[in-house]
């Protein structure tokens, strides 16, 4: 029974140990999550759902509609007799049945437009779509580079530690037989402690950036997470050469934002188009055909009730054709005040046009400007490095001769440290700021590797 009940508590607490567990995650997987699961994007697409069934009505405005109706009544009381031209008191029975359509033929071609209006609101929408991904997958890249960097960053200050602390046993053991001042000791353990401190921060860092991209792919089961890049020296760091003017053309050309904001101005022209055919007449055709039954109507040469099928199907069949015509002459200037509202819509979305290109322009330029400045922090912060641990080693040496003091050693190390992390997030900062320009320019593709 025992056995039993340790067996069924262990299968309970399964699921529970793999909610928990690490799970390893590629950028390629963190990506797929991310498109899988974020709500802008269902939002979106259900929106480019609705843009088609938009589209499918107006294509419909086109065609005739048909309206059936049938009608029935009981009347009792004092009524007149057709028969006999008199009057009496009666209970009678009719119905009535129709069928009528209508089709406009000419409405200032507001169907056109509307129309027109509606294909282009759904590419509008699919450009919009399409942006909203490449930032899904930017952002998800972004915040998954910074948990490799903040991992990057805290191995290094774990290092410095594991370093700083080894130093302390040795400064410990001079110090006890008397090769060393005291005050080594204990700027040693000043700087254990600073070293400490810095892998306290250095690990929420870690925390919060994980945090960041678990919140960003939308996965209740995903709560921690390990990543995998390639070591910084198998990155390629090589880098482009750019043309700051070609870079804004081919955004220009390549910014589904932008493209989007055009098609916008291209529907707020057909709104325009809409509002002014209310000044036009409107002409449209209809048909009906119907019928009628009364228990009163009899046959004139028998006087018996004519049957339902010969009234209903025969003697009282109506047919009807025509057409109206709707010439608008003055309704409280309501249609000048649509025809306004429209120009005002137009204006302000070929404003918000030139907003855009400013700001496609502006969002290159920097990115450039940052691409070049980062490439040239690539040559400094290698050269950085390498002087730096060529001082540390130099600084341990003379420390271990005893021609140096502690003081100058820690200042090394720290030098050292700082010249690690600044080559690491270089290189990272670097490889970023390419799929940076890529964003920027429009052509960040449906993934994104580093390598």
């Amino acid at each position: 029974m025992k056995n039993s009940l340790l067996i069924l508590s262990f299968l309970l607490l399964l699921p529970a140990l793999a909610f928990g567990q690490t799970q390893s995650l590629t950028l390629e997987e963190a990506i797929e999550t991310a498109l899988e699961n974020n709500y802008q994007l269902k939002q979106a697409d259900m929106n480019l759902n609705l843009a088609d069934t938009r589209i499918w009505s107006a294509r419909a405005d086109f065609l005739p509609n048909l309206n059936a109706s049938l009608s029935g009544d009981r009347n009792t009381g004092v009524q007149f007799i057709e028969e006999d031209a008199t009057f009496e008191d009666r209970t009678s029975y009719r119905m009535s049945g129709n069928l009528s359509t209508n089709v406009t033929v000419f409405n200032g071609f507001s169907n056109i437009a509307n129309l027109r209006q509606s294909q282009i609101d759904r590419e509008a929408e699919e450009r919009d779509l399409e942006r909203l991904r490449e930032t899904i997958i930017f952002d998800t890249a972004s915040r998954y580079l910074q948990v490799v960097l903040d991992k990057e960053l805290l191995k290094i200050s774990e290092s410095s530690l594991e370093a700083s602390e080894s130093q302390l046993s040795q400064v410990e053991a001079q110090v006890e037989v008397g090769s060393r001042p005291t005050v080594d000791l204990y700027n040693q353990e000043s700087t254990v402690a600073n070293d400490e401190l810095s892998v306290i921060q250095n690990e929420n860092a870690l925390e919060v950036s994980i945090a960041r991209l678990i919140r960003i792919m939308q996965d209740p089961a995903i709560t921690d997470i390990e990543v995998s890049m390639p070591d910084t020296d198998e990155l390629s760091l090589i880098p482009l050469e750019l043309n700051i003017e070609e870079m804004i053309d081919a955004a220009l050309e390549s910014r589904n934002d932008f493209i989007a904001q055009e098609k916008q101005i291209e529907s707020n022209e057909q709104s325009r188009r809409i509002a002014r055919a209310e000044l036009l007449p409107t002409l449209s055709m209809n048909a009906s055909i119907g019928s009628s039954f009364s228990d009163q109507t009899v046959d004139p040469t028998t006087g018996d009730q004519t049957p339902f099928t010969d009234q209903f199907f025969d003697q009282r069949i109506t047919r009807g054709v025509g057409f109206s015509l709707s010439i608008p002459i003055f309704n409280r200037w309501n249609t000048r005040t649509s025809i306004q509202q429209a120009e005002v819509q137009l204006r302000n979305s070929e404003l918000e046009l030139d907003n855009i290109r400013f700001q496609i322009s502006e969002e290159v330029r920097q990115a450039y400007n940052d691409y070049v400045a980062i490439s040239k922090e690539l040559e400094s912060t290698e050269k950085a490095l390498i002087a730096a641990e060529r001082a540390f080693e130099t600084e341990q040496q003379r420390y271990e001769i005893g021609s140096t003091t502690l003081i100058e050693l820690n200042q090394a190390n720290a030098n050292y440290v700082q010249a690690q992390s600044n080559r690491v997030q270089a290189v990272y900062n670097f490889i970023f700021q390419e799929q940076l320009l890529d964003y920027y320019i429009g052509q960040l593709g449906s993934s994104i590797s580093f390598h």
